[in-house]
């Protein structure tokens, strides 16, 4: 019996494994067909011009003055928006922890979170348009009931300050979601610890605290910025393409508007690729890091 049971064991053990990579399949599939393929797709068409002819002129017109200047912009964009969204969503993630905060608001704040990281592109252009726009409800009441013109002032949302403003409405629900995890990862007997060898509040935070969360917050940062470099849908809607985003000018590339040259869209999106996955390798080497400490 034991001869059996012993023989049986390697072929149970081989069975779940199969089980297991079989349950892979599905996000391998996807990888292959929205990230992989795609890719080479990019790769080989950035290597032709519009006539189809071979060239690697597509890749020397990236030093171009309005491809720098997109990805300039695309670049100070996404960065501000990211340590704007890192700044405010931390302070807001520490209320919703340490702020004895009714069970309730931080039921509500957290849902709200989840909903408004996952609200953008045209929606949200729309939403901010109705609220802010020149005709927006909150600019008409301003205006209206208080005599205060915020657009006579120069304030506009559809320049960089109108994306900022947009961007923030998803980037700061996002760092929330994920910031709030690891400050209740941080264990008391730490602080307990801190206490006793009469450690302030603020020195546990500086000494403890914040060196613990650090690779957290960093990567999470990071997320952001690649989060609101890879946006599309939203800055189209409220500028219209008349800010020279890099993801703004891909699109008229690869739809062969005016002088379109789909071939130096697609270097732009490998551009695009490269920064995106220098992100996504930072951000798990972080990841990495923090999860040594929030376990």
């Amino acid at each position: 019996m034991s001869v059996v049971t012993e023989s049986l064991a390697p072929a149970r053990s081989s069975q779940k494994l199969a089980l297991n990579w079989l349950g892979l399949l599905p996000f391998f599939l996807f990888a292959l067909a929205f990230i992989i393929f795609p890719s080479l797709t990019l790769f080989s068409g950035s290597l032709f011009d519009a006539q189809g002819n071979l060239t690697f002129t597509n890749f020397l017109q990236l030093n171009t003055p309005l491809i720098v200047d997109a990805y300039q912009n695309s670049i100070m964009l996404s960065l501000q928006t990211a340590l704007g969204g890192a700044f405010f969503g931390f302070l807001l993630g520490y209320a919703v922890v340490y702020g004895n905060l009714p069970r309730w608001l931080r039921t509500a704040i957290m849902t709200f979170c989840g909903l408004a990281a996952n609200f953008g592109g045209v929606p949200l252009a729309f939403s901010i348009i109705a609220t802010v726009g020149r005709t927006g409800f909150l600019t008409a009441f301003l205006r209206d009931q208080l005599g205060f013109d915020i657009y006579a002032l120069g304030f506009s949302i559809y320049n960089p300050t109108g994306l900022f403003m947009a961007y923030m409405y998803f980037q700061l629900p996002l760092m929330v979601l994920i910031i709030v995890p690891a400050l209740e990862s941080l264990r008391r007997e730490w602080r307990e610890a801190a206490e006793s060898l009469g450690a302030t509040n603020w020195q546990y935070w500086q000494y403890v605290a914040l060196p613990i969360l650090t690779p957290t917050l960093l990567g999470t940062t990071i997320l952001l910025f690649g989060s609101a470099f890879g946006a599309y849908a939203t800055a189209q809607a409220l500028t219209g393409g008349t800010l020279p985003l890099i993801t703004l000018v891909i699109g008229t590339q690869i739809r062969g508007d005016v002088l379109g040259n789909p071939g130096l869209g697609y270097a732009m999106v490998l551009g695009m690729v490269v920064i995106m996955a220098a992100c996504i390798a930072a951000y798990s080497s972080l990841q990495r890091q923090a999860e040594r400490w929030l376990r």
